[in-house]
């Protein structure tokens, strides 16, 4: 059976699934980066502060994009901070004012939303899902360049 956008069903489940997992750690990524835009200290507040939010504004929209990615497909997204907590693979951070820490965390965090999307994307080209594919394959190239440039301000 499939669903109105001519998904099977079964795997339109499956890829909505995952695509919550995702979203709750979109979730957790955006507080993650407001929490080191708001904290951070030291000679490198004025870059990191910028960066910071430069990211959580794209966290943002990249919540809302999967969300309805998920409604699109007949799923229903997450919507609360109990369901975000408890589905994440990204773990919250409190505190942290030291810029170099706050760029290892938001690195670690965009290996973990990196993954999850390869796996999405599997799935939805499995599905012949082309709205999900087009969807994660934006994302995955878009988050490996931005690994590559922190990666280089870490060295």
């Amino acid at each position: 059976m499939k669903n109105l956008i001519g998904i099977d069903t079964n795997k339109a489940e499956e890829l909505s699934k995952n695509l919550n997992q995702l979203l709750a750690d979109y979730q957790l990524f955006y507080q993650n980066l407001r929490g080191l835009h708001w904290n951070i200290k030291g000679k490198e507040f004025f870059e990191l502060h910028l960066k910071f939010e430069e990211f959580y504004d794209d966290a943002v929209i990249k919540v809302d994009e999967i969300a309805e990615r998920i409604l699109t497909l007949e799923g229903e997204p997450l919507h609360t901070f109990t369901d975000y907590l408890n589905t994440s693979n990204i773990k919250e951070v409190k505190s942290i004012t030291n810029g170099m820490e706050g760029v290892t965390i938001v690195v670690e965090n965009f290996s973990i939303l990196i993954a999850k999307e390869r796996g999405i994307l599997d799935l939805a080209s499995e599905a012949n899902d082309e709205g999900t594919v087009s969807l994660m394959s934006d994302y995955i190239s878009e988050t490996e360049k931005t690994l590559w440039m922190l990666n280089s301000y870490l060295q």
